[in-house]
């Protein structure tokens, strides 16, 4: 068939790089994602999970995702300290946590401390011990 020329997702980046899905691409990686948290990091419907990403087109798979597998989507800037982000965790009982190379130090400064917490989830090219990647995931 032939591509919309409204797509569901048109991301352009500072310098300029665009991502464009149709509908039918982001079902299909949502889809992929959404099976990402369900099978890799064992997320059940009315699951918690914290995404702190910037908005990049993760973000908003990551949203999707959540909807097709019935898990509470808690976003969060990532202006959060590692003291809010304990916060959340502890208060949210998230079983998960989103983000990248950023915020992941945070996270793993007080990650122990959480009880409810089983999976990261890091959006990123490179690895951390610990941590699941998306990308090899996906």
């Amino acid at each position: 068939g032939k591509k919309s020329k409204n797509p569901a997702l048109w991301w352009v980046d500072g310098a300029g790089e665009e991502v464009r899905w149709s509908f039918e691409e982001l079902g299909v990686l949502s889809r992929k994602v959404a099976n990402v948290l369900s099978d890799a990091c064992g997320l059940q419907r009315g699951d918690r999970v914290i995404l702190i990403l910037p908005r990049i087109p993760e973000w908003w798979l990551m949203n999707v995702a959540c909807m097709r597998t019935g898990t509470v989507l808690i976003p969060g800037t990532q202006q959060l300290t590692a003291k809010d982000i304990l916060h959340r965790l502890q208060k949210s009982k998230a079983k998960c946590i989103i983000t990248d190379d950023s915020v992941a130090p945070a996270v793993d400064l007080v990650g122990a401390e959480c009880q409810s917490l089983k999976f990261k989830l890091l959006v990123s090219e490179g690895h951390r011990e610990g941590w699941l990647n998306f990308k090899d995931l996906l």
